[in-house]
């Protein structure tokens, strides 16, 4: 076959107003997926995310539950300070004070009032009058100054059985807790057991309804999804219908939970193996993970059914499971999950704080010369800086480093460091 007669290297080089031709060409081919990128992903939710969420059944939910739980969560300590200490190990040096410390001044940082399966089927007036006094004991912890700093209500879901009572009590207790015309800050709703992108259709269509019926300012009223099944991560056509599900909420949607029992046994598997570290429920949350990533939604992991409770122990067999999961699940980047019983307080805490404590010194000082552009001994590129900056930011949040610390480390203040994480969505 003959050498071609075009030359290698062109004879001379495109001008200026080609170039620029051909970039205005480009801009207007991808204006529409230009748009369709900046609307759909428009990078991490500003503030702070709670690093757990409590489920407590509506009935037993009252105004002081949080210092109730901050309480019982200490007396579980004292119960057996050694074996708290035996399953932090040898390093756990310095982490019981923090700890302490933390359920004497902030034991919950989010909590779900539950009218779903740990609340069940009662009668409705009982369930009627249930979201009434949950509301106003709810309003009147804010008021006093010891609601947890995040907060909301699990309904009944939108499958067709539960779908009127779910949305009945949903409408009574934002009719109560709404009376002055607002939302509290932090608030949210968990929309559970979610099987179809058309279920979040539905609930942007109900909140925005809600917020006229109660004159709330319009996009107050936000929700999570409950992903609980298999349905929800995988659809007929074998899309990843979850991602469909977060770009359905129109803004509205903060977090995709993982619902750890309900997935499983929908998939098939028995009861003595259902659990956070289970093959399908790692499927699941890196679907999840994948869904949400760039998008401001934030994923929290499921719960450990083994309650730290009884016997000695079985008190510390529950505790070390709980703490290993916990770690577990940070070192996966899901930095939230659900905690059942007051005695899981110590090791969720205990978890986190070792988590961020153990990587601060190493992140920061990688951080400060990224920023300074000095050697060391890693390559980090301006992605790297950002998971960087957010691992220090987490730990800022939830009390595991101070903010003069993080910044005395790192060089970086704590606006600064929201810059380089890009935490930018609403």
């Amino acid at each position: 076959m003959p050498p071609s007669s075009t030359p290698l290297q062109p004879s001379g080089s495109p001008s200026a107003a080609a170039l620029e031709s051909l970039a205005d060409e480009l801009d207007n081919r991808l204006a529409d997926a230009d748009r369709a990128l900046r609307e759909g992903y428009p990078g991490e939710r500003a503030g702070r995310q709670p690093v757990h969420t409590v489920y407590v059944p509506a009935d037993r939910y009252s105004e002081d539950l949080v210092p109730r739980w901050g309480a019982a969560a200490l007396a579980s300590l004292d119960a057996d300070p050694e074996g708290f200490r035996a399953v932090l190990g040898q390093g756990g040096t310095g982490l019981e004070e923090r700890v302490r410390a933390k359920l004497a001044s902030e034991p919950v940082e989010d909590l779900r009032i539950d009218f779903e399966d740990g609340y069940g089927d009662r009668p409705d007036d009982q369930e009627d009058e249930a979201a009434r006094s949950a509301a106003r004991a709810l309003s009147s912890s804010l008021g006093r100054g010891e609601a947890a700093p995040f907060h909301g209500i699990r309904f009944k879901s939108f499958e067709a059985p539960t779908r009127r009572r779910g949305l009945r009590t949903l409408a009574l207790f934002l009719e109560e807790l709404a009376s002055a015309g607002v939302l509290p800050p932090g608030f949210v709703v968990t929309l559970p057991k979610v099987t179809s992108v058309e279920q979040v259709e539905a609930m942007v269509v109900a909140a925005s309804r809600f917020e006229e019926m109660l004159g709330l300012a319009a996009g107050s009223l936000q929700f999570e999804i409950q992903v609980e099944t298999p349905q929800a991560v995988l659809g007929p056509d074998g899309t990843a219908l979850v991602a469909r599900m977060v770009h359905a909420a129109a803004g509205r949607c903060t977090g995709l939970h993982y619902g750890t029992y309900d997935y499983s046994a929908s998939c098939g598997i028995a009861a003595q193996f259902q659990s956070m570290e289970h093959p399908v429920a790692d499927y699941a949350k890196a679907v999840m993970q994948a869904a949400a990533a760039g998008t401001g939604v934030r994923l929290s992991d499921g719960s450990t059914n083994v309650l730290p409770v009884g016997e000695p122990e079985a008190v510390r067999a529950g505790w070390a499971l709980h703490h290993r999961l916990v770690r577990r699940s940070l070192e996966r980047g899901y930095y939230q999950g659900w905690d059942l019983h007051p005695a899981q307080l110590p090791t969720r805490y205990a978890a986190v704080f070792a988590f961020y404590r153990d990587g601060l010194v190493q992140a920061a000082d990688r951080l400060r010369r990224y920023v300074e552009r000095t050697d060391s001994g890693f390559l980090d590129e301006p992605a790297t800086a950002r998971a960087l900056a957010d691992f220090i930011l987490r730990g800022v949040d939830c009390g595991a480093v101070g903010a003069a610390e993080a910044q005395a480390l790192s060089g970086v203040d704590a606006a600064g460091l929201a810059v380089l994480a890009r935490r930018v969505a609403g």
